[in-house]
């Protein structure tokens, strides 16, 4: 698979989302703002069509480069957020 294109949406409230739509098919990760440059990634949803393509680590990926660039930390609060971050050590200063 191809690298998707994945946009950062402002979804008011604090809340913000990764998304990406392949073949009419929508996955994203919704993370909440909080206090302290913490980001708490609380989703991340692919559908069934797009399993297994690497679509949902992409979107992680995205955001932790993003925090990375922008200096933040990150929260997993999301199961699949929080299985890439015990895979990727390299991860832990972003942990918060």
């Amino acid at each position: 698979m191809t690298t998707p294109d994945i946009r950062l949406e402002d979804l008011g409230r604090n809340r913000g989302r990764y998304v990406t739509t392949i073949d009419g098919h929508v996955a994203e990760l919704t993370f909440v703002r909080r206090p302290g440059g913490v980001l708490v990634a609380d989703h991340t949803g692919v559908p069934d069509a797009l399993g297994g393509q690497g679509v949902g680590k992409a979107l992680v990926q995205r955001l932790v480069a993003d925090a990375r660039a922008l200096g933040l930390k990150i929260t997993p609060a999301c199961s699949f957020v929080e299985a890439l971050f015990r895979r990727n050590p390299d991860w832990a200063d972003l942990r918060a």
